[in-house]
């Protein structure tokens, strides 16, 4: 828009213009910006939050399940024929705890696209770039981890039951079973053919 004054054209944009008139000063124009009430936010604030607070649970339950399981394996390792230590590996509290952890943890990771990332390929079979793709977010990660705890957990039990029944020394494979769970089973059956063979040659003679 314009506005013409004494034959010239004033450009006129996004401002009010007002006019005064003055003996001593004469004619006088003044502009008045129009300038904008609204104050704009990121579009992405929620999203960042959203993904800040996830990152925060997941953190949170990955710490809260690796320190759940810790006192269980050194009882197993450090008090195997403790009457306390029987009992608390005869309960099933700490595989309760930690499938409610999970469960939580993929009820929040899950998404539309899960189900075709584990299945991705045509036979209906994982693939390792679907199942590296789905892994990259932390909530699906953290919950991963507490079903990696859980069945460890619950081999370490059998492995330390076994050997309770059949008198072989379980410590070493116990531990084992909290990081390296397949080597843990491995190493109990290693030593429990030892343990059995030691046991026939003594008996022979």
């Amino acid at each position: 828009m314009s506005t013409e004054l004494f034959g010239q054209k004033i450009a006129r944009v996004g401002a009010q213009l007002s006019s005064e008139w003055s003996f001593v000063q004469g004619s006088k124009v003044t502009f008045r910006p129009k300038l904008p009430r609204s104050v704009s936010y990121r579009k992405g604030s929620g999203v960042y939050a959203s993904w800040l607070a996830s990152s925060q649970i997941a953190s949170s339950v990955f710490t809260l399940g690796t320190v759940a399981v810790l006192p269980f394996y050194t009882l197993m390792v450090v008090a195997p024929k403790a009457e306390l230590t029987k009992k608390c590996m005869e309960s099933s509290l700490p595989y309760v705890v930690l499938g409610i952890l999970y469960a939580y943890l993929l009820y929040l990771s899950w998404t539309p696209d899960t189900i075709r990332l584990m299945f991705a390929s045509k036979y209906w079979l994982p693939e390792l770039p679907g199942i590296a793709r789905m892994f990259s977010n932390e909530m699906t990660l953290a919950s991963a981890w507490i079903h990696l705890l859980a069945v460890d957990l619950f081999a370490a039990r059998q492995v330390f039951q076994d050997g309770l029944e059949n008198e072989i020394e379980t410590r070493h494979s116990v531990s084992l079973c909290l990081l390296f769970c397949p080597i843990g089973i491995v190493t109990h059956a290693m030593t429990k053919a030892l343990t059995k063979s030691v046991k026939n040659t003594k008996h022979i003679m």
